[in-house]
């Protein structure tokens, strides 16, 4: 029987607590914590939901990979032997069915995006990601709904920002992109292509920042954002090998903590934004003691 450390390292809890973080982004931008009649029994399906169906593709994704990771990365759990191949499989899909069902729990719309992450999730790990553009899109739709389950506790909020959904799946995309060489080493029009697109999430988040008037805001969380994500990026590129890569990547997935408080922020939800800005330290920790990628 594995032990709760191995299904720990399955599910990459680091990563996890970002998942978290999109969700709470969405639910500040629809504007429901402006309201004087929070559900917090709401907030937490939704989170509920979002850490299940985020686990659950992540142990997907080493199910279909076990035997590509016996000679990649034999340490982790499946090609290890720390687990069997079964239990995770049986494992990441009752964590796909309870993400479903607690969104369903909470509304039929809520319900049919968590549908749509973990097929998108299976899709992802079974099929896209041995394609160099369809991979990273897939990737980032996976995201783009993320952010969608947390817009859909305020159908009003939905309708009206459902297009920033579109941002997410630019940032992962980027991150996918760049993470293609992190294994054998690095294709520097990838990394490249992966600052550009993190420079257009950027300035987004700025304009739509200066359109709710909240620039200032939102700076307090842009910035360390900025600089988080492009120092290790900026030492990829000048040195193209797996283990600067490594970094980049893990930088870049802690990093969308930063970036949905800043979204938090710039829709003037401070108090979302002070707390999803706290979870990173919390990432950061599990980040020293779990795997990231």
């Amino acid at each position: 029987m594995a032990s709760i450390n191995t299904y720990l390292r399955l599910v990459r809890p680091a990563n996890v607590v970002t998942s978290v973080a999109d969700v709470l982004a969405g639910i500040a931008i629809s504007g429901y914590f402006l309201g004087g009649n929070v559900n917090y029994f709401s907030v937490l399906l939704l989170c509920i939901s979002t850490i299940c169906l985020y686990a659950g593709g992540i142990v997907f994704n080493d199910v279909f990979d076990a035997e590509l990771d016996r000679f990649e990365r034999p340490e982790r759990a499946i090609p290890s032997g720390a687990i069997r191949i079964g239990q995770a499989g049986l494992f990441g899909t009752v964590l796909l069915l309870i993400g479903i069902g607690s969104a369903f729990a909470f509304g039929i719309l809520s319900g049919i995006i968590a549908l749509g992450i973990a097929i998108a999730a299976l899709m992802y790990n079974k099929f896209s990601k041995h394609y160099s553009l369809l991979g990273p899109f897939n990737m980032g739709v996976c995201r783009g709904l993320n952010l969608w389950l947390g817009l859909s506790i305020l159908s009003y909020g939905f309708n009206q920002w459902q297009i920033l959904g579109m941002i997410p799946l630019m940032y992962i995309f980027s991150i996918t992109m760049i993470s293609q060489g992190e294994v054998h080493g690095g294709n520097i029009r990838n990394l490249y292509i992966g600052g550009i697109l993190y420079l257009l999430v950027i300035c987004f988040i700025l304009t739509v920042s200066k359109i709710q008037d909240n620039v200032v805001l939102t700076l307090i969380f842009l910035l360390p954002f900025a600089f988080m994500i492009l120092k290790p990026l900026f030492e990829a590129i000048q040195e193209p090998v797996g283990r600067n890569i490594g970094k980049a990547v893990k930088a870049g997935v802690i990093s969308l903590i930063l970036m949905d408080a800043a979204w938090a922020a710039a829709f003037g939800s401070i108090y979302a934004a002070v707390f999803i800005a706290c979870l990173l330290p919390v990432s950061l920790w599990l980040a020293k003691r779990f795997a990231v990628t």
